[in-house]
């Protein structure tokens, strides 16, 4: 590993599955999703068999709770600790590996595998390191995740971190220059339950398309007068674990064992916030037990000094639209709002006034739901634009503000590091 002064990252000694691995059998999804869906987690089970997979090495959240958790939790470590004995996980080196993923709603979106530096990193709302969450973090989903990290050899991450480059002078140029030196991809598989497909290509340490990475990385440091290079997509609770964890194991280290011990670096997927495989799905709310008359005049008076008006959305006003069964909706306009965002300004009258409400992915659902007394509110999504600077000026989003593409697109545990 080799950790790159003030650019909050190391180029990282990666672990994959040796020779012959099937893949599709080892690769599973991100541990946070379908979690009130076990049928799809017994179906990995059933796909992965008696193979070797980073199923065994990770606890899906739908268990949390269950016997199952507590039987994982025993294994992982274990399961880990033979992985390396045994050779099923093997080290390419000191490198990084450029990743492409195509599902059937995007042909490619592209990534960087890197470790990100924890020191760096913090999910306080307001901070200015280098690294920072994107969303408020729910301390109560740390523990388990702290428990895997604290006996376990490896981790394997579904960390999903954006950098602002819409020149593309970082991951679309090195994608370029391996293509132009001819290099190969290290591994091509499908991915489990029609989840698509991906390809990695390891970039190996002091190489062009390595040197071409770090100088790209840095040129967007320098751009930024904020100081903030990376922002955390996906997978906030995972690198606040990695970070507990990190807090816990140094405090028995002298200085100079801090500078390079592995579990101050989490290994993560660096995406370009510009990547044209990427979306940003907006999450509505519903709220329940509000008819939407009663929402509506609730809103008059919650927002009564923020220049509210009602009508067509206007450019120059921030604007959500007001949705109740078997009337027109409403669309309200906030000319000085409360919040940069109208998810922000929307979920800050929700919390004041005590609203019951719940976070909906798609219009659809929404319309649904939003029946019996219940109202729905539809919030446009986050422009690529203005991610940055939102959270340069807001510090977090609001919590569930914003989802990453489909569940099927989340990252896919592949890759390894030691951490120990």
């Amino acid at each position: 590993m080799r950790v790159i002064s003030g650019l909050g990252f190391a180029v990282p000694d990666i672990l994959i599955p040796q020779q012959g691995t099937d893949l599709e059998k080892w690769a599973v999804i991100a541990c946070d999703q379908y979690t009130s869906e076990p049928e799809y987690w017994e179906k990995c089970s059933k796909e992965a068999g008696d193979a070797p997979s980073a199923l065994n090495l990770v606890l899906p959240e739908v268990y949390l709770g269950t016997e199952v958790e507590t039987e994982k939790l025993a294994s992982i470590a274990q399961t880990a600790r033979r992985y390396l004995n045994d050779g099923v996980l093997t080290s390419l080196g000191t490198g990084f590996i450029l990743t492409d993923r195509s599902t059937s709603l995007h042909p490619s979106r592209r990534g960087l595998m890197a470790a990100i530096d924890l020191e760096g990193y913090s999910f306080e709302p307001g901070n200015k390191n280098i690294c920072r969450a994107t969303e408020g973090t729910v301390l109560s989903r740390i523990p388990p995740r702290i428990r895997i990290r604290a006996n376990s050899p490896v981790e394997l991450p579904h960390i999903m971190v954006l950098i602002d480059d819409p020149e593309g002078v970082t991951i679309e140029k090195a994608f370029e220059m391996a293509e132009k030196e001819g290099i190969k991809p290290l591994y091509d598989t499908d991915l489990m339950l029609e989840s698509g497909h991906i390809t990695g290509t390891f970039i190996p340490d002091g190489s062009p398309v390595a040197e071409s990475i770090i100088n790209g990385l840095a040129k967007l440091k320098a751009d930024n007068s904020d100081g903030l290079l990376f922002l955390v997509g996906d997978g906030n609770h995972s690198l606040a674990s990695a970070k507990a964890h990190w807090e816990n194991v140094r405090q028995g280290l002298s200085e100079e064992e801090k500078l390079n011990h592995p579990a101050r670096f989490a290994l993560a997927e660096i995406v370009n916030i510009h990547d044209k495989g990427l979306d940003f799905e907006p999450i509505h709310r519903v709220v329940f037990n509000t008819p939407a008359d009663e929402f509506i005049s609730k809103a008059k008076e919650y927002f009564k000094d923020c220049g509210i008006s009602f009508g067509p959305v206007s450019d120059d006003r921030q604007s959500f639209t007001v949705v109740t069964e078997g009337a027109e909706d409403v669309v309200i306009s906030l000319e000085n709002p409360p919040h940069s965002l109208a998810i922000g300004s929307v979920q800050m009258m929700i919390d004041s006034l005590g609203l019951e409400c719940d976070y909906i992915h798609g219009e659809d659902s929404v319309r649904k739901l939003a029946s019996s007394g219940n109202t729905g509110i539809l919030v446009p999504a986050i422009s690529k634009s203005t991610f940055f600077g939102t959270v340069e000026k807001e510090g977090v989003f609001p919590r569930k503000t914003f989802s990453m593409g489909e569940a099927f697109e989340k990252r896919f545990y592949l890759e390894a590091k030691i951490i120990e």
